[in-house]
């Protein structure tokens, strides 16, 4: 997979922008379909951020970059290119019909992965032609840095496509987290959605503001979760017994009322409006680009030093910078 290939994408919003960068940035052509008369210049946009934070980010020379097509129907995208990656909004009767027009005209070998964030992939592929051939490619925003990408096939999905996926993902310097079984929402966005409910509570009962609870995480436990993951980091705290002398000590708390995991508030306006009022306060009229590059900085310079550390997500990028050394060699 490391030679230049030409992929197809469906959609090219946030995400679909993303792996358009990603992709052009590793040498490879992008054949793409998004009918917003406005694709063109949002993907330049975010391929131009792709570039910057690329750069800052890597030692290595990246490949000459691939050339991007835009397309006028899903089955031009799929016509010609060896791996098609759907990023289409989440809705499970667009991608259905999406997946399945792109699939009539798609050689079987053709690999087709989903960017979905939660949706089964056994209900995407049900009106495919080939659905032995779909799977989930659920990446993280950005695209272009962040390496964790999950896997999952659905009920008639073959192992080889599962295979396959990975391998182009790993080409691409992504950490593949191949799952076991399908499971609406995964498993990072599953993680995602229990802090995220009662981060809402929060709110919702006058206890933090959004800005906050945002504090809370960027200058505590965030930082750990860059490197480390919540196992670990328990298992750390339990000292030198290790996760038993944790389990021991703050198991019985899951039985304390501290969370409303099992509940959520309504999003009712008055909530809404404290929250987008408060995010609104939070950003101080930046724009979504600023912002976008602010981020994309504050990663990099993560990563960085993580690679120096050897570990975690460093290592993923250090193993990438020895792929494209290799490449160039």
């Amino acid at each position: 997979m490391d030679a230049r290939m030409t992929v197809g994408l469906l959609g090219g919003g946030v995400i679909g922008g993303g792996w358009a960068a990603r992709f052009l940035l590793n040498g490879h052509d992008v054949r793409m379909y998004d009918p917003d008369p406005q694709a063109s210049r949002k993907v330049a946009e975010v391929l131009a951020n792709a570039k910057t934070a690329m750069q800052a980010l890597l030692t290595a020379d990246l490949p000459a970059e691939g050339t991007l097509e835009l397309v006028s129907t899903p089955e031009e995208a799929a016509t010609g290119v060896v791996f098609v990656q759907e990023s289409a909004p989440e809705r499970v009767d667009l991608k259905r019909a999406l997946l399945a027009t792109a699939d009539r005209v798609a050689p079987p070998e053709v690999v087709f992965a989903s960017s979905t964030s939660g949706l089964l992939p056994t209900l995407l592929q049900s009106d495919m032609r080939h659905p032995e051939r779909l799977c989930v490619g659920h990446p993280f925003n950005p695209v272009y840095l962040l390496p964790l990408v999950e896997v999952v096939g659905g009920e008639r999905t073959a192992a080889a496509t599962l295979d396959s996926a990975v391998e182009v993902y790993r080409s691409l310097g992504m950490e593949p987290l191949r799952l076991r079984k399908e499971i609406d929402g995964f498993v990072a966005d599953r993680l995602l959605e229990a802090l995220w409910r009662e981060a809402l509570w929060l709110v919702e009962d006058g206890v933090a503001t959004v800005s906050e609870i945002d504090d809370a995480i960027r200058f505590g436990a965030g930082l750990r979760w860059s490197f480390m993951g919540t196992f670990l980091t328990y298992r750390i705290a339990g000292g030198e017994a290790g996760m038993r002398h944790f389990m021991a000590q703050f198991g019985p708390s899951l039985q304390w009322p501290w969370s409303r995991l099992t509940d959520v508030p309504e999003l009712d306006d008055e909530l809404l409006e404290t929250i987008v009022t408060q995010s609104d306060e939070q950003v101080g009229g930046a724009s979504a680009r600023e912002l976008e590059r602010l981020r994309d900085g504050c990663l990099v310079a993560v990563l960085q030093g993580l690679r120096g550390q050897g570990f975690g997500a460093g290592r993923t990028v250090s193993a990438y910078e020895d792929r494209l050394r290799g490449a160039g060699s």
